[in-house]
C-alpha cells in the first residue's frame, strides 16, 4: 500500500508528522517504517528524527493491519445492570478488560459479546462498547454502552469528569492524613515500560481523591475516586506515596521493603496476608452515571470479593 502527501506549513520530526496525519498505525511501527527505507522524503531515505518542511513529498510504502475485531465466547460474568443502552458488569480478577497483544482471547469483551452482540462501535474492533477499564486483577463495576449513541454520552461524561467512579484499596502502612487529594502526572516508566510511574517525561495529568476510613496498626483502608483515569492510576499514585496497595506484585504491595515502614514485627501479618490475596486488594465499589436515555443520574453498588474480604477481616481483628 502507497500512503502519499504534500506537507503544507509544518515543523515536526517525521514519526511524529506521519503518526498524527492519517498513517493509522503505531509509532514503533512508523520508526521501523522509516529505518527500514520504506519512507522516502523527496525520493530520499530519512531518519525518524529529520523534521518535516513546508512543500515536503511523502510517500510511504507499507502493509497495513488487518483490524483485529473482538468474538463472542461463552464465558460466565456477573451482569448487575442492563437496559437498550448501558450494560454494567461486576468484573472479577484476572480477567483482562479487551483483546491486546498477549490476552486475544478470554476477555471481558468477549464474554460480554456471548451475551449480547449489541454493544458500541467503540474506539477499534477489539474495544466495542468499552467506556472505561480495569486493570486485569482490580475487581468492581465497568461500564459498556450498547449503542453508539450511548457511547457518544458516556465517552463525553468521562471526558467532562462528570462519570463517578469510586474505589476501596487497602494499602499497607499507618495513612498520615485522614483525606486529600493526590495531583502527580502519570507516565510510562523510563526503565521497565510495561510499568507506570510519577514523571514529568511523556506525562498526563493525573489526579486521585482519597478519604481513609480506617487505619490500623500497619495497614489503612481508602476510598478513593478518580477524577482522571490513567492506567494504573490509583496503584501508581499510592506506591509513589510509599503506601502500596496490598498484594499489588507491580507497585511494591508483595515487596519485603515495606516491613521498614510498617514495623518488622508485623513480619508474620505480612506474609499471613499475601498468602490469602493474589492480586492487588483494589475493587470498583460504585459507578454513577448520567443515563444517557432518561437523563437521570443513576449509582450502582458492588460488593467486595471474598479475597479482600479475608484480608480485611484479619487486619480488623488484629487490631
Amino acid at each position: 500500500m502507497i500512503w502519499q502527501k504534500k506537507v503544507l506549513g509544518n515543523n515536526t520530526r517525521i514519526d511524529s508528522y506521519l503518526a498524527k496525519n492519517g498513517l493509522r498505525t503505531s509509532r514503533s511501527r512508523i520508526k521501523k517504517l522509516i529505518e527500514s527505507g520504506n519512507v522516502l522524503v523527496n525520493g530520499k531515505i530519512v531518519k525518524p528524527s529529520y523534521v518535516v518542511k513546508d512543500g515536503d513529498e511523502i510517500v510511504v510504502n507499507y502493509e497495513p493491519f488487518e483490524p483485529a475485531k473482538a468474538f463472542p465466547e461463552n464465558i460466565p460474568i456477573d451482569i448487575i445492570y442492563e437496559d437498550e443502552d448501558v450494560l454494567i458488569v461486576d468484573k472479577d480478577k484476572n480477567m483482562v478488560v479487551h483483546p491486546a497483544k498477549g490476552h486475544l482471547t478470554g476477555t471481558l469483551v468477549n464474554a460480554v459479546l456471548y451475551h449480547t452482540q449489541k454493544l458500541s462501535d467503540g474506539t477499534s474492533g477489539e474495544r466495542p462498547g468499552v467506556i472505561h477499564r480495569l486493570d486485569k486483577d482490580t475487581t468492581g463495576l465497568i461500564i459498556f454502552a450498547k449503542n453508539n449513541y450511548a457511547h457518544n454520552i458516556l465517552s463525553e461524561q468521562l471526558s467532562k469528569r462528570e462519570l463517578f467512579r469510586r474505589y476501596l484499596a487497602v494499602v499497607w502502612g499507618v495513612f498520615p492524613i485522614d483525606e486529600g487529594i493526590i495531583d502527580a502526572p502519570l507516565g510510562r516508566h523510563q526503565i521497565f515500560k510495561e510499568k507506570m510511574a510519577v514523571t514529568p517525561f511523556g506525562s498526563k495529568e493525573a489526579i486521585t481523591k482519597f478519604k481513609v476510613i480506617y487505619r490500623g496498626k500497619y495497614a489503612s483502608i481508602l476510598i478513593l475516586e478518580l477524577k482522571t483515569g490513567r492506567t494504573h492510576q490509583i496503584r501508581v499514585h499510592l506506591s509513589h506515596l510509599g503506601f502500596p496497595v496490598i498484594g499489588d506484585p507491580e507497585y511494591g504491595g508483595r515487596n519485603k521493603n515495606i516491613l521498614q515502614r510498617i514495623g518488622i514485627q508485623y513480619k508474620e501479618d505480612f506474609e499471613n496476608i499475601l498468602s490469602m490475596i493474589d492480586r492487588q486488594a483494589l475493587h470498583a465499589i460504585m459507578v454513577k452515571i448520567i443515563h444517557p436515555r432518561t437523563k437521570k443520574e443513576v449509582a450502582f453498588y458492588s460488593e467486595l470479593k471474598d479475597d479482600m474480604r479475608v484480608v480485611i477481616r484479619y487486619i480488623l481483628r488484629k487490631d
